[in-house]
């Protein structure tokens, strides 16, 4: 098979789709895998001879050999994809993924805490570190990964803007709040001294968030500092509860859930109804709740 496609696949991805180099990785193990799948239980030589029946028949495979149903929609996904570029630049007739569908998974709805209990935590003395933190966390709905990566030159007080950085490098701008920005104010006067002092403040100096020796923050130190801050209220809870609860609670209060989806960078408004789900749940607790006494 002519393995030089999927080089050529991988390359439009990077190029037109910026996606990420783990997420490029991940479609080539894919591929790879399939065309491996193929090649050793198929006489196939060429890749415009697969057909739909080769795809469901390593769908049926990949279950057979224990691997979880989320690991085979992704797989299944890496491939139509794969199909689709090929269809697209005329180098096959036929999509055989067109019409396949991939294993069904159940929606686990995300972890969330009430209202109430977000107030529980946000009034928690905490240093002026993780006070700012935790109010820009619940007040943007951040990924782990950009509170980490957020720059000092992308927080602007005055507008009440952050600018960052998401999936596949698309920049998104978040407004914040007021609890939020005096947070920043007075953990930026903090900021300010332990990059004048420190050898590693001024090497990181254009991160927003440091410790107190200069170094960056990193996800496990936000993980800690979540999972220890949920005991306040007898929970286990990590950053996905957070991003979650700031969602919900946008949700429940009325925002419309485009806004919502642009907040939190989802590409796709599918992954951002998942929260409407949890809204209902929600109303019904409350409504029993009520009603029960």
């Amino acid at each position: 098979m002519d393995l030089a496609l999927v080089s050529d696949y991988l390359n439009y991805l990077e190029i037109e789709k910026a996606l990420s180099k783990n997420t490029i990785e991940a479609y080539k193990n894919d591929i790879f895998s399939f065309l491996e799948y193929i090649s050793n239980t198929n006489n196939i030589e060429d890749i415009s001879q697969i057909r739909r029946t080769h795809i469901s028949a390593f769908n049926r495979y990949l279950a057979s050999i224990g691997i979880n149903p989320t690991s085979i929609v992704r797989k299944i996904a890496s491939i139509k994809g794969f199909f689709r570029y090929l269809c697209i630049n005329s180098i096959i007739e036929k999509n055989p993924a067109l019409a396949l569908s991939p294993p069904k998974i159940s929606k686990k709805l995300p972890k969330v805490i009430s209202v109430k209990e977000m107030e529980k935590l946000l009034s928690t003395h905490l240093d002026c570190t993780h006070k700012a933190l935790f109010e820009l966390f619940y007040a943007t709905g951040l990924r782990v990964s950009e509170l980490v990566n957020l720059e000092f030159k992308n927080t602007d007080l005055k507008t009440g803007i952050i600018k960052t950085m998401g999936k596949g490098s698309k920049e998104r701008i978040i407004p914040i709040g007021s609890k939020a920005k005096n947070a920043l104010k007075t953990y930026f006067k903090e900021r300010e001294i332990i990059v004048l002092t420190s050898d590693f403040g001024k090497k990181n100096q254009k991160y927003v968030f440091l410790k107190p020796d200069g170094k960056k923050i990193t996800r496990q130190y936000i993980y800690t500092f979540i999972h220890n801050l949920g005991k306040k209220i007898q929970k286990d809870i990590s950053p996905h509860t957070i991003r979650h609860s700031f969602a919900t609670h946008l949700l429940e209060n009325g925002a419309d859930l485009r806004v919502v989806q642009e907040l939190l960078g989802h590409s796709s408004i599918v992954t951002t109804q998942l929260y409407t789900h949890i809204s209902k749940k929600r109303l019904r607790e409350v409504y029993f709740s009520i009603n029960s006494d």
